[in-house]
């Protein structure tokens, strides 16, 4: 099976697409939240459990490449990281769009609170609300 490379998504006008809208040049990040929905195939209650397995499983390939990297010295090309942090990037703004949110939320809300946490002498340690 053959990996899908640059030249394959500037054969799909992937490339112009984001780099030639007006849209993507005003607000990117609505700009992808959009180019995720417009890739969702499911609904509903569906769609929840697919996203969330879907960005569970992404994001387990990508520990899968840094386990084998350590485990077995298995060298890979810092692309294809890059090619499964998108995978989990896609899935992660698929589920902030079921709740309300986008990237940008994501982001702010995330830094805040480790902000806060780092404020608070507690960025070491486990739980939600430490």
């Amino acid at each position: 099976m053959r990996m899908i490379n640059r030249s394959d998504l500037e054969a799909f006008g992937y490339f112009d697409m984001f780099q030639n809208s007006p849209d993507y040049e005003e607000d990117p990040v609505r700009f992808y939240s959009q180019f995720v929905e417009d890739k969702i195939l499911t609904k509903g209650r569906d769609r929840l459990i697919e996203n969330t397995l879907g960005l569970a499983g992404e994001a387990g390939e990508v520990s899968e490449k840094v386990k084998k990297l350590f485990r077995d010295k298995n060298r890979f090309k810092d692309e294809d990281i890059l090619k499964e942090l998108g995978d989990v990037l896609f899935y992660t703004v698929a589920l902030a769009n079921i709740f309300g949110g986008n990237l940008r939320k994501v982001m702010e809300m995330n830094m805040a609170k480790l902000d806060d946490r780092e404020q608070r002498g507690v960025l070491k340690g486990s739980g939600d609300n430490r």
